[in-house]
Protein backbone atom coordinates (compact mmCIF):
# COMPACT_ATOMS: atom_id res chain seq x y z
CA UNK A 1 0.00 0.00 0.00
CA UNK A 2 0.86 4.11 -0.90
CA UNK A 3 -0.63 6.76 0.53
CA UNK A 4 -0.11 9.79 -1.21
CA UNK A 5 -0.91 13.34 0.24
CA UNK A 6 -3.36 15.72 -1.67
CA UNK A 7 -1.27 19.03 -2.40
CA UNK A 8 -3.97 20.47 -4.06
CA UNK A 9 -7.09 20.08 -1.56
CA UNK A 10 -9.10 23.02 -1.23
CA UNK A 11 -7.71 24.36 -4.39
CA UNK A 12 -8.09 21.30 -7.12
CA UNK A 13 -6.03 21.28 -10.05
CA UNK A 14 -5.54 24.00 -12.49
CA UNK A 15 -5.08 22.35 -15.63
CA UNK A 16 -5.90 24.55 -18.62
CA UNK A 17 -8.27 20.60 -19.83
CA UNK A 18 -9.79 20.95 -16.70
CA UNK A 19 -11.44 24.44 -17.43
CA UNK A 20 -14.19 23.58 -19.13
CA UNK A 21 -15.24 20.36 -16.98
CA UNK A 22 -18.06 21.34 -14.01
CA UNK A 23 -17.30 20.04 -10.86
CA UNK A 24 -19.27 17.12 -9.56
CA UNK A 25 -23.36 17.80 -8.77
CA UNK A 26 -24.66 18.67 -5.24
CA UNK A 27 -28.07 18.48 -5.90
CA UNK A 28 -29.21 16.10 -3.63
CA UNK A 29 -33.04 16.57 -4.40
CA UNK A 30 -32.76 16.11 -7.77
CA UNK A 31 -31.90 12.35 -7.92
CA UNK A 32 -33.65 11.50 -4.65
CA UNK A 33 -36.62 13.24 -6.10
CA UNK A 34 -37.37 11.19 -9.61
CA UNK A 35 -36.10 8.35 -7.48
CA UNK A 36 -38.58 8.20 -5.04
CA UNK A 37 -40.87 7.37 -7.97
CA UNK A 38 -39.13 4.33 -8.60
CA UNK A 39 -41.04 1.08 -7.40
CA UNK A 40 -37.19 -0.71 -6.44
CA UNK A 41 -35.53 2.58 -5.02
CA UNK A 42 -35.53 1.29 -1.07
CA UNK A 43 -32.69 2.47 0.71
CA UNK A 44 -30.06 0.54 1.27
CA UNK A 45 -28.63 -0.14 5.06
CA UNK A 46 -26.33 1.76 6.50
CA UNK A 47 -24.29 -1.18 9.16
CA UNK A 48 -22.94 -0.61 11.91
CA UNK A 49 -19.90 -2.72 11.98
CA UNK A 50 -18.82 -3.60 15.44
CA UNK A 51 -16.99 -6.07 15.44
CA UNK A 52 -15.05 -4.88 12.05
CA UNK A 53 -14.30 -1.88 14.22
CA UNK A 54 -12.96 -3.07 16.95
CA UNK A 55 -10.21 -5.01 15.02
CA UNK A 56 -9.16 -2.18 13.00
CA UNK A 57 -8.85 -0.64 16.81
CA UNK A 58 -10.85 2.34 15.88
CA UNK A 59 -14.41 3.77 17.76
CA UNK A 60 -16.81 2.74 14.72
CA UNK A 61 -17.04 1.35 11.20
CA UNK A 62 -20.12 2.36 9.22
CA UNK A 63 -20.36 0.59 6.11
CA UNK A 64 -23.29 1.85 3.42
CA UNK A 65 -24.57 -1.49 2.24
CA UNK A 66 -24.77 -1.52 -1.85
CA UNK A 67 -25.22 -5.09 -2.30
CA UNK A 68 -29.06 -5.43 -3.66
CA UNK A 69 -29.26 -1.43 -4.79
CA UNK A 70 -32.50 -1.52 -6.92
CA UNK A 71 -32.06 -5.58 -7.69
CA UNK A 72 -29.20 -4.77 -9.65
CA UNK A 73 -26.53 -5.80 -6.42
CA UNK A 74 -24.54 -2.64 -6.94
CA UNK A 75 -24.58 1.39 -6.34
CA UNK A 76 -24.28 1.39 -10.18
CA UNK A 77 -28.13 0.98 -10.52
CA UNK A 78 -28.22 5.21 -9.42
CA UNK A 79 -26.66 6.13 -12.27
CA UNK A 80 -27.33 5.20 -16.23
CA UNK A 81 -30.51 4.39 -15.12
CA UNK A 82 -31.33 7.82 -13.34
CA UNK A 83 -30.07 9.37 -16.81
CA UNK A 84 -32.45 6.96 -18.84
CA UNK A 85 -35.54 8.39 -15.92
CA UNK A 86 -34.11 11.73 -16.67
CA UNK A 87 -34.58 11.45 -20.60
CA UNK A 88 -37.94 9.37 -20.05
CA UNK A 89 -39.24 12.68 -18.56
CA UNK A 90 -40.09 14.75 -22.01
CA UNK A 91 -40.68 10.92 -23.29
CA UNK A 92 -37.54 10.84 -25.60
CA UNK A 93 -35.48 7.54 -24.06
CA UNK A 94 -37.87 5.45 -25.96
CA UNK A 95 -36.61 6.39 -29.00
CA UNK A 96 -33.12 6.21 -28.17
CA UNK A 97 -30.27 4.02 -28.56
CA UNK A 98 -27.87 3.44 -25.76
CA UNK A 99 -24.52 2.72 -25.97
CA UNK A 100 -21.64 1.93 -23.15
CA UNK A 101 -18.93 0.18 -22.52
CA UNK A 102 -18.34 -1.74 -19.25
CA UNK A 103 -16.14 -3.57 -17.18
CA UNK A 104 -19.28 -4.49 -14.58
CA UNK A 105 -22.16 -2.87 -13.10
CA UNK A 106 -22.21 0.56 -15.43
CA UNK A 107 -23.56 -1.97 -18.06
CA UNK A 108 -26.29 -3.42 -16.25
CA UNK A 109 -27.61 -0.23 -15.04
CA UNK A 110 -27.76 0.99 -18.70
CA UNK A 111 -29.04 -2.44 -19.76
CA UNK A 112 -31.99 -2.61 -17.10
CA UNK A 113 -32.81 1.52 -17.94
CA UNK A 114 -32.95 0.97 -21.41
CA UNK A 115 -35.56 -2.19 -20.74
CA UNK A 116 -37.42 -0.15 -18.56
CA UNK A 117 -38.40 2.63 -20.52
CA UNK A 118 -38.88 1.31 -23.88
CA UNK A 119 -35.20 2.23 -25.21
CA UNK A 120 -32.33 0.29 -26.93
CA UNK A 121 -29.06 -0.81 -25.14
CA UNK A 122 -25.75 -2.26 -26.78
CA UNK A 123 -22.99 -2.76 -24.19
CA UNK A 124 -19.57 -2.92 -25.49
CA UNK A 125 -17.30 -5.32 -23.06
CA UNK A 126 -13.80 -6.23 -23.28
CA UNK A 127 -12.32 -9.64 -23.71
CA UNK A 128 -11.58 -9.65 -19.87
CA UNK A 129 -14.82 -9.54 -18.74
CA UNK A 130 -16.73 -13.00 -17.63
CA UNK A 131 -18.93 -14.65 -19.88
CA UNK A 132 -21.37 -14.61 -17.09
CA UNK A 133 -21.56 -11.24 -16.92
CA UNK A 134 -22.72 -10.91 -20.76
CA UNK A 135 -25.07 -13.26 -20.00
CA UNK A 136 -26.86 -11.18 -17.37
CA UNK A 137 -26.28 -8.19 -19.69
CA UNK A 138 -28.65 -10.13 -22.68
CA UNK A 139 -31.14 -11.19 -20.15
CA UNK A 140 -31.94 -7.33 -19.62
CA UNK A 141 -32.42 -7.51 -23.34
CA UNK A 142 -29.12 -5.71 -24.40
CA UNK A 143 -26.91 -6.32 -26.90
CA UNK A 144 -23.73 -7.59 -25.70
CA UNK A 145 -20.35 -6.60 -28.22
CA UNK A 146 -16.88 -7.87 -27.76
CA UNK A 147 -14.51 -5.29 -28.26
CA UNK A 148 -10.56 -4.79 -27.03
CA UNK A 149 -8.69 -6.34 -24.17
CA UNK A 150 -8.82 -3.50 -21.62
CA UNK A 151 -12.10 -1.28 -20.73
CA UNK A 152 -10.47 1.59 -22.44
CA UNK A 153 -10.34 -0.39 -25.41
CA UNK A 154 -14.00 -1.11 -25.16
CA UNK A 155 -15.04 2.26 -24.81
CA UNK A 156 -13.69 3.50 -27.41
CA UNK A 157 -15.70 1.42 -30.00
CA UNK A 158 -18.71 2.15 -27.91
CA UNK A 159 -17.78 5.67 -28.90
CA UNK A 160 -16.74 4.71 -32.58
CA UNK A 161 -19.99 2.93 -32.69
CA UNK A 162 -22.57 5.49 -31.49
CA UNK A 163 -20.90 8.45 -33.79
CA UNK A 164 -20.92 6.17 -36.64
CA UNK A 165 -24.73 5.27 -35.44
CA UNK A 166 -26.05 7.75 -34.04
CA UNK A 167 -26.63 5.93 -31.11
CA UNK A 168 -26.39 8.11 -27.73
CA UNK A 169 -23.24 7.72 -25.85
CA UNK A 170 -23.76 6.87 -22.17
CA UNK A 171 -20.23 6.27 -20.61
CA UNK A 172 -19.69 6.54 -16.68
CA UNK A 173 -16.69 8.33 -17.37
CA UNK A 174 -16.05 12.11 -18.91
CA UNK A 175 -13.49 13.33 -21.10
CA UNK A 176 -12.94 17.26 -23.22
CA UNK A 177 -15.92 17.80 -25.12
CA UNK A 178 -18.04 14.55 -22.97
CA UNK A 179 -19.52 16.30 -19.62
CA UNK A 180 -23.12 16.51 -19.78
CA UNK A 181 -24.20 12.80 -19.38
CA UNK A 182 -21.45 11.73 -16.64
CA UNK A 183 -22.68 15.07 -15.28
CA UNK A 184 -25.96 13.46 -14.71
CA UNK A 185 -24.78 10.36 -14.12
CA UNK A 186 -22.73 10.66 -11.30
CA UNK A 187 -26.19 12.69 -9.62
CA UNK A 188 -27.92 9.81 -9.38
CA UNK A 189 -24.86 8.44 -7.13
CA UNK A 190 -25.84 11.51 -4.49
CA UNK A 191 -29.05 9.41 -3.62
CA UNK A 192 -27.05 6.97 -1.80
CA UNK A 193 -25.21 10.10 0.09
CA UNK A 194 -28.36 11.54 0.79
CA UNK A 195 -29.21 8.02 2.54
CA UNK A 196 -26.13 8.33 4.35
CA UNK A 197 -26.70 12.02 5.74
CA UNK A 198 -30.20 10.87 7.33
CA UNK A 199 -28.48 7.50 8.62
CA UNK A 200 -25.86 8.73 10.74
CA UNK A 201 -26.42 11.06 13.89
CA UNK A 202 -23.15 12.71 13.40
CA UNK A 203 -20.23 13.00 10.52
CA UNK A 204 -17.72 10.41 9.78
CA UNK A 205 -14.11 11.83 11.09
CA UNK A 206 -13.15 9.18 7.80
CA UNK A 207 -14.71 8.62 4.60
CA UNK A 208 -13.09 6.09 2.51
CA UNK A 209 -13.95 5.53 -1.30
CA UNK A 210 -13.02 3.05 -4.01
CA UNK A 211 -12.78 4.88 -7.37
CA UNK A 212 -12.12 3.53 -11.06
CA UNK A 213 -12.76 5.98 -13.03
CA UNK A 214 -14.20 7.96 -10.23
CA UNK A 215 -17.72 8.79 -10.69
CA UNK A 216 -18.70 7.53 -7.02
CA UNK A 217 -16.26 9.03 -5.12
CA UNK A 218 -16.24 12.05 -6.93
CA UNK A 219 -20.05 12.72 -5.98
CA UNK A 220 -19.71 11.08 -2.62
CA UNK A 221 -17.03 13.56 -1.43
CA UNK A 222 -18.24 16.58 -3.28
CA UNK A 223 -21.66 16.02 -1.12
CA UNK A 224 -19.77 14.89 1.83
CA UNK A 225 -18.06 18.62 1.77
CA UNK A 226 -21.35 20.61 0.74
CA UNK A 227 -23.41 18.26 4.03
CA UNK A 228 -20.19 18.17 6.40
CA UNK A 229 -17.44 20.83 5.31
CA UNK A 230 -13.89 20.34 5.86
CA UNK A 231 -14.19 17.94 8.79
CA UNK A 232 -13.89 14.75 7.09
CA UNK A 233 -10.61 13.20 6.23
CA UNK A 234 -11.35 11.84 2.68
CA UNK A 235 -9.47 8.61 1.31
CA UNK A 236 -9.58 7.73 -2.22
CA UNK A 237 -8.71 3.88 -3.17
CA UNK A 238 -7.42 2.77 -6.20
CA UNK A 239 -5.21 -0.32 -7.11
CA UNK A 240 -1.95 -0.08 -7.69
CA UNK A 241 -2.50 -1.05 -10.87
CA UNK A 242 -4.71 1.67 -11.92
CA UNK A 243 -3.58 4.67 -10.02
CA UNK A 244 -5.45 6.96 -12.55
CA UNK A 245 -6.50 9.58 -9.54
CA UNK A 246 -3.40 8.98 -7.68
CA UNK A 247 -0.87 9.69 -10.55
CA UNK A 248 -3.15 12.88 -11.78
CA UNK A 249 -3.23 14.07 -8.92
CA UNK A 250 0.41 14.27 -8.44
CA UNK A 251 1.39 15.27 -11.94
CA UNK A 252 -1.18 18.32 -11.62
CA UNK A 253 -2.89 17.01 -15.13
CA UNK A 254 -4.86 14.06 -16.16
CA UNK A 255 -2.74 11.09 -16.68
CA UNK A 256 -3.48 7.81 -18.24
CA UNK A 257 -1.25 5.42 -16.54
CA UNK A 258 -0.31 1.24 -17.22
CA UNK A 259 0.00 -1.42 -14.94
CA UNK A 260 -1.23 -5.07 -14.79
CA UNK A 261 -4.87 -6.99 -14.95
CA UNK A 262 -6.12 -6.50 -11.30
CA UNK A 263 -8.81 -8.32 -9.86
CA UNK A 264 -10.18 -5.32 -8.68
CA UNK A 265 -11.89 -5.56 -11.99
CA UNK A 266 -14.30 -3.02 -11.37
CA UNK A 267 -11.67 -0.34 -10.89
CA UNK A 268 -9.27 -1.36 -12.86
CA UNK A 269 -9.70 1.76 -15.05
CA UNK A 270 -6.35 3.20 -16.32
CA UNK A 271 -7.87 6.90 -17.14
CA UNK A 272 -9.67 9.11 -14.93
CA UNK A 273 -12.77 10.83 -15.57
CA UNK A 274 -12.75 14.74 -15.73
CA UNK A 275 -15.41 15.27 -13.84
CA UNK A 276 -14.43 13.12 -10.52
CA UNK A 277 -10.52 14.63 -10.93
CA UNK A 278 -11.95 17.98 -10.60
CA UNK A 279 -13.84 17.42 -7.87
CA UNK A 280 -11.39 14.76 -6.06
CA UNK A 281 -8.94 17.44 -6.89
CA UNK A 282 -10.55 19.91 -4.53
CA UNK A 283 -11.79 17.80 -1.86
CA UNK A 284 -9.79 14.42 -0.97
CA UNK A 285 -7.33 14.34 1.60
CA UNK A 286 -5.54 11.55 0.43
CA UNK A 287 -5.50 8.70 -2.04
CA UNK A 288 -4.04 5.45 -1.32
CA UNK A 289 -3.38 2.72 -3.83
CA UNK A 290 -4.20 -1.42 -2.73
CA UNK A 291 -2.27 -4.03 -3.94
CA UNK A 292 -5.09 -7.15 -5.57
CA UNK A 293 -3.92 -9.38 -2.15
CA UNK A 294 -4.60 -6.46 0.30
CA UNK A 295 -8.21 -5.99 -1.55
CA UNK A 296 -8.70 -9.84 -1.39
CA UNK A 297 -7.93 -9.81 2.18
CA UNK A 298 -9.97 -6.75 2.60
CA UNK A 299 -13.30 -9.29 0.85
CA UNK A 300 -12.47 -12.03 3.09
CA UNK A 301 -12.83 -9.72 6.01
CA UNK A 302 -15.94 -8.44 4.55
CA UNK A 303 -17.52 -12.14 4.16
CA UNK A 304 -16.34 -12.92 7.51
CA UNK A 305 -18.72 -10.50 9.18
CA UNK A 306 -21.32 -11.47 6.38
CA UNK A 307 -20.41 -8.88 3.47
CA UNK A 308 -19.61 -11.13 0.79
CA UNK A 309 -18.47 -8.82 -1.68
CA UNK A 310 -15.41 -9.07 -4.23
CA UNK A 311 -12.24 -7.12 -3.66
CA UNK A 312 -13.48 -3.98 -5.92
CA UNK A 313 -16.25 -4.05 -3.19
CA UNK A 314 -14.34 -3.77 -0.39
CA UNK A 315 -11.39 -1.62 -1.36
CA UNK A 316 -12.34 0.79 0.57
CA UNK A 317 -12.50 -1.86 3.85
CA UNK A 318 -9.27 -3.29 2.91
CA UNK A 319 -7.38 -0.17 2.32
CA UNK A 320 -8.29 1.14 5.94
CA UNK A 321 -7.00 -2.42 7.53
CA UNK A 322 -4.22 -2.67 5.15
CA UNK A 323 -2.47 0.49 6.65
CA UNK A 324 0.39 0.47 8.58
CA UNK A 325 1.05 2.44 12.01
CA UNK A 326 3.07 5.32 10.22
CA UNK A 327 0.48 5.28 7.53
CA UNK A 328 -2.24 5.13 10.32
CA UNK A 329 -0.62 8.40 12.32
CA UNK A 330 -0.60 10.23 9.14
CA UNK A 331 -4.33 9.71 8.28
CA UNK A 332 -4.91 10.56 11.97
CA UNK A 333 -6.68 7.00 12.09
CA UNK A 334 -6.58 6.37 16.11
CA UNK A 335 -9.13 4.60 18.35
CA UNK A 336 -11.14 7.57 18.15
CA UNK A 337 -11.50 7.57 14.28
CA UNK A 338 -15.46 7.09 12.94
CA UNK A 339 -15.10 5.75 9.61
CA UNK A 340 -17.66 5.93 6.73
CA UNK A 341 -16.87 2.86 3.96
CA UNK A 342 -19.35 1.81 0.73
CA UNK A 343 -19.37 -2.28 0.28
CA UNK A 344 -20.12 -1.00 -3.62
CA UNK A 345 -21.19 -4.11 -4.57
CA UNK A 346 -22.54 -8.01 -4.09
CA UNK A 347 -20.30 -10.96 -4.65
CA UNK A 348 -19.62 -12.61 -8.51
CA UNK A 349 -22.73 -14.22 -9.82
CA UNK A 350 -21.90 -17.57 -11.63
Amino acid sequence: MKVYDNPNRAAGLRAAVLDDVPFPSVALDAAAGLLRRCPLAARTRLRSATALARGLGVGALHIKDERDRMGLGSFKALGAAYVIARDAQDGSAALYTYVTASAGNHGLSVAAGAQAFGAKAVIFLSRQVPEAFATRLSAYGADVVRAGETYEESMAAAAASAERTGAVLLSDSSWPGYTERPYILMEGYLALMQEVFEQMASPPSHIFLQAGVGGLAGAAAAAARAHWGDGPCIVVVEPDAAPALAASIAAGEPVTTSGPHSNMGRLDCKEPSLIALKGLSRDADFCVTISDEEADAGADLCAGHDLHTTPSGAAGVAAAFALDPDQRLRLALDAQARILAIVSEGPERP
